[in-house]
């Protein structure tokens, strides 16, 4: 078989520790393997570097293990052509499993070039990636709270999510507020409805005639206070994203024209596909990555069902 790379390493990355097997391939053809044992430190990581580099390696492969592969991948990407491979590409024979096994049959199948590299986008990309994703966890998070608001709520035989569509708009927040400081009179309740909420009043004094407990209005001060810290973490990522992404502003309003995208969408496509798609051959490929292609499951000319891929969650979280 056709060797591509001669001078080639395979990395099996854990927690504490990464198994690396350098693969030296001399003029006849024949392969020699060196395996070392470091951790997985800043150190051991410059250690890992200065011996590949000594071993004048050119090409490194590695397992995307949970998040276990980005400090390797931080330290290794500048000096060598680092991959980050699908382990369900590059399972090894059951009953043969070791670390050095591992380490060893991923650097002889990169030698090989039989292994194909995850997208892995540039430092840049991944630093808008990570920030898109916190604010919408933190957003998750917040709705979370309300959902959490509403439940006390109920406990307390308050049915104002029955008359109101956002408990925590402009009235209903004034409501909370007003039922956290000890307030009971339902008609001095629904006299704190603004805007539309104002027509539904002989609808809010029924709904906002409960039996509210000290501790119902604790946990009510609490949401509430937890719900706005989260909206000034929120508020704070999304000047940091807009600072980021000023340069693409042109692609974001473009993007914003699509029915359904808002501009918070819009920056998290851009975060997670970048501004160049020449990566993608086509649509198709790009929908498929996303986990929006169906699965492939046919034997005998009979298709059974199969589940989609998962591909980027991130993306297809946002575009759902």
């Amino acid at each position: 078989m056709e060797v591509l790379y001669p001078a080639c390493a395979g990395l099996d990355v854990h927690k504490k520790t990464v198994v690396a097997s350098i693969c030296l391939t001399d003029p006849r053809g024949r392969a020699t393997f060196r395996t070392r044992t470091l951790g997985t430190t800043t150190p051991d990581l410059l250690d890992l570097q200065a011996w590949l580099a000594g071993h004048r390696v050119t090409h490194v492969a590695m397992e995307a293990t949970g998040s276990y592969w980005k400090p390797v991948y931080n330290l290794l990407e500048g000096p060598f052509t680092t991959w980050v491979v699908n382990p369900a590409h590059i399972k090894n024979v059951p009953g043969r499993k070791t670390d050095v096994n591992d380490s060893t049959w991923i650097a002889d199948l990169l030698r090989h070039g039989l292994l194909r590299p995850s997208f892995i986008p540039d430092r840049p990309q991944r630093e808008l990636r990570e920030l898109t994703r916190q604010r919408t966890q933190w957003i998750a998070e917040r709705s979370r709270d309300v959902n959490r608001i509403q439940k006390v709520l109920e406990g307390a035989n308050i049915k104002l999510a029955s008359v109101a569509t956002d408990v925590l708009g402009v009235s209903g927040r004034a409501m909370i507020e007003r039922l956290i400081a000890g307030e009971t009179d339902p008609v001095r309740l629904a006299d704190l409805a603004v805007g539309r909420l104002k027509a539904k009043r002989a609808a809010l004094i029924p709904a906002l005639d409960g039996r509210m407990g000290a501790h119902q209005r604790f946990l009510l001060q609490q949401l509430l206070t937890h719900v706005d810290q989260l909206t000034v973490l929120i508020e704070a990522l999304d000047a940091e994203i807009a600072r980021r992404v000023d340069a693409f502003e042109a692609l974001i309003q473009l993007l914003c024209t699509i029915p359904g995208i808002s501009r918070r969408i819009a920056e998290v496509i851009l975060a997670e596909l970048g501004p160049d798609l020449s990566r993608f051959p086509d649509a198709d490929h790009l929908a498929a990555w996303a986990s929006f292609a169906p699965g492939q499951n046919e034997s005998a000319g009979k298709r059974r069902h199969a589940k989609a891929r998962r591909g980027n969650r991130a993306l297809r979280q946002a575009l759902v």
